[in-house]
Parts: C-alpha cells; sequence; structure tokens
C-alpha cells in the first residue's frame, strides 16, 4: 500500500478553516449578508476589510461551505443564514466568538499544559474564570448566552428524546441562561421546573425565561451545588458540569443527585461523552484536552464510566443514548 503524509500534513493545518471561521464571524460576515447577496466590494466595505486578501477571504469561505457565490455576488448558505446571523434567536455564533477570543490563545499552550498537568487560561495569571465573571454582570451574560449557542442542538434533541411524558417536574443543574429548561418546557406543556445556579444568574436566567413566556412553569432556584441541597423535582438534569471536576467531586454531585430525586426519578447527565472503546469519539476527548487547559482537574469521560458511577452512588437502571452532534446523555433512574 503507497502511504501519503497528506492526510497528516492537512491535519496539522487544520486550525486554519476553525480560525477563517472564527475570524468571519468576528468580523460579522454572516450578519452583513442576513440581507442579502452583496458583490465583492460591498462586502469587503460593509464589514472594513483591507483589499489585499478580502477576495481570498471570502472564496475560503464558500470552499469551506460557509457562503455561496453566483455571478460575484456572496450569500449565507441556509445554515450560516439560520445559524450566524446575530439578529437571529437562532444564533449560535456567541459560543464561538468565546472560543476565538478566550480559548483559541490558551490552546497554544496545550504542549505545556500535557507536560505540566497545569491550566493555561486564566488560572495561569493568577485569576479565575468562573469567580471574575460572576462579578461582572455584562462578561457573565455573555458568557451564558455563549453556552446556550452551544447547547441548543442539544437541549431540542434531548426535549425530544427523553420520555418526559412519564414525569410532571424537573430541574437543571448547573443551569446556566436556561436553554434546557425552556426547550424541554416548550416541547411539553405538561411540566413545569426550572434552573438551579448561582445567585448571580437570577436575573439572567429570569429575563430569558420571560422572553419565551414561560415564567409561570419555570423559575431560577438559587444555590451552590457544592454547599446546597439540590431542588427536588423528578427529573434532575446535569449538562457540561461533571466534566469540570474530578473524580470524588463528579461522585459528590451525582450522589447529591440521586438524594433529591424521589423513588422512580431520573438524573441525566449530557455532554460530549467518550466512546468506550475510547477510539472514535475525537470531540469527546479533545473537550477532554480542553478540561486540561481550563481547569484544575476536571475531565471529560465515556458512557459507561458515568453509568459506573451512577450505580456506585445507588442509581439501579442507567443507559446512554445519543443526542446531537458530540453529545449523548447518561441516564440514570432511581428504583
Amino acid at each position: 500500500m503507497d502511504l501519503s503524509p497528506a492526510r497528516i500534513i492537512q491535519l496539522g493545518v487544520g486550525f486554519w478553516g476553525p480560525k477563517t471561521l472564527l475570524s468571519a464571524i468576528e468580523l460579522g460576515v454572516f450578519s452583513a449578508l442576513a440581507g442579502g447577496p452583496l458583490d465583492l466590494g460591498s462586502l469587503r466595505e460593509r464589514i472594513g476589510l483591507h483589499p489585499r486578501s478580502a477576495r481570498d477571504f471570502f472564496d475560503a469561505l464558500v470552499a469551506l461551505d460557509l457562503l455561496e457565490r453566483q455571478d460575484g455576488r456572496y450569500a449565507n448558505t441556509p445554515e450560516t443564514e439560520r445559524f450566524l446571523d446575530r439578529a437571529k434567536p437562532t444564533y449560535v455564533g456567541d459560543y464561538l466568538e468565546m472560543i476565538n477570543t478566550r480559548l483559541y490563545d490558551f490552546w497554544g499552550g496545550l504542549t505545556e499544559a500535557l507536560r505540566t498537568g497545569e491550566p493555561q487560561n486564566e488560572i495561569k495569571r493568577g485569576g479565575e474564570l468562573f469567580s471574575v465573571l460572576y462579578r461582572d454582570p455584562v462578561r457573565l451574560k455573555q458568557f451564558l448566552q455563549a453556552m446556550t449557542g452551544y447547547s441548543l442542538g442539544t437541549a431540542q434533541a434531548m426535549a425530544q428524546k427523553f420520555p418526559w411524558q412519564q414525569y410532571q417536574t424537573f430541574i437543571d443543574i448547573g443551569c446556566a441562561q436556561g436553554c434546557v429548561p425552556v426547550q424541554v418546557a416548550l416541547a411539553h406543556p405538561h411540566l413545569s421546573g426550572g434552573g438551579f445556579d448561582l445567585p448571580a444568574v437570577g436575573p439572567i436566567f429570569t429575563e430569558y425565561v420571560a422572553s419565551f413566556r414561560l415564567e409561570d412553569r419555570l423559575r431560577f432556584h438559587p444555590g451552590d451545588f457544592f454547599q446546597d441541597p439540590m431542588p427536588q423535582a423528578e427529573v434532575l438534569a446535569l449538562g457540561r458540569v461533571l466534566h469540570d471536576w474530578n473524580l470524588a467531586e463528579k461522585q459528590q454531585l451525582l450522589a447529591k443527585a440521586y438524594a433529591a430525586l424521589p423513588r422512580g426519578g431520573a438524573l441525566i447527565v449530557y455532554e460530549s461523552l467518550i466512546d468506550d472503546a475510547r477510539r472514535q469519539h475525537a470531540s469527546g476527548l479533545l473537550m477532554s484536552l480542553n478540561m486540561l487547559i481550563e481547569t484544575q482537574a476536571g475531565f471529560d469521560f465515556t458512557g459507561a464510566d458515568c453509568c459506573g458511577w451512577m450505580q456506585e452512588v445507588g442509581f439501579h437502571r442507567t443507559y446512554v443514548e445519543h443526542l446531537d452532534g458530540p453529545d449523548s446523555m447518561a441516564v440514570g433512574i432511581k428504583e
């Protein structure tokens, strides 16, 4: 068999395409085209680019299937029109903007992180991401909006795939802006519940829920999930929470969730779960490296890992189901 280095080289320069997308979002390319197609000169002037590489930049976005070009005029694809126009409620670019402004540079320290086991984010400079965020209402809202953009597809899939008809109440633990409670409530009018998070999140959660006119069914529960008991409901969800913490802390949170559930209640853990063989789900494995960059001891895990931890704290029946994109849910039933 003839071997070629082409795949390895393409993987090595693979950041070129993502960075082109991130810059396009930062520059507002897709929002500029939301009003209709523009020619090269008009689009370049609209977003303030130097003429030297504007054409290459826009044509690279065409080649990446992020823009269309016909008769010299550029337009959004159906996908970018829906998800990357800042004016639309379906905008997911908040998360990608955060990736661009924060994580892109931090990942430059991956080699150091692998050698030292130390985070490469604000912690490296004596700060701490969450303590800074929760003191700044503007930055906190931006961060929570980013989490909504990241979680929207997963939340919609969870609203369809979990057997919600068997339950009446649910609460999302570590709810951020409230994406999951809102999507579940929109899909299932019989359900009521809300979200549990640190008190500073409350006004942002309440505003977001009210924008969907769901304040009569969803309310905010303030607290610290390590210091306070979890609120009681028939279904609890832990989404993108466990991977922030070490194993003992993961098990502590699972045990607290188990204690808060009634008999027959369910816990949903949704993450980019790594495949059990640890061979195929690159997104989950790369997310675990992101936890190395971002946290003191966090790591991602397989569905089998999570089900095993659930069983250790008392859940009798567990299963794993794919949700959307790289995300799956591990479900534990308390019997």
